[in-house]
């Protein structure tokens, strides 16, 4: 009796522990989210004095060259 009893009382104790963990884990990342005031930035926007520039950024985005020539012989 005293087997079975350590048994379900060690199960029921890691079953705890591993909702606990998923349940912080989880309340971290929503309170992490909703309080949240980090924008984002790339180095490249910051002047030397690590100021935001106040010009505008272009931002390019190049395509993959299907253009590609082969002989077909």
């Amino acid at each position: 009796m005293l087997a079975v009893t350590l048994t379900l009382s060690t199960v029921i104790s890691i079953m705890f522990l591993l909702v606990g963990g998923v349940i912080g884990y989880l309340l971290k990342e929503y309170v992490i989210e909703r309080n949240s005031t980090f924008i984002p930035t790339h180095p490249e926007m910051f002047d030397e004095n690590g100021q935001i520039t106040p010009d505008e950024i272009l931002a390019v985005r190049f395509e993959n060259n299907f253009d590609t020539f082969e002989d077909d012989e």
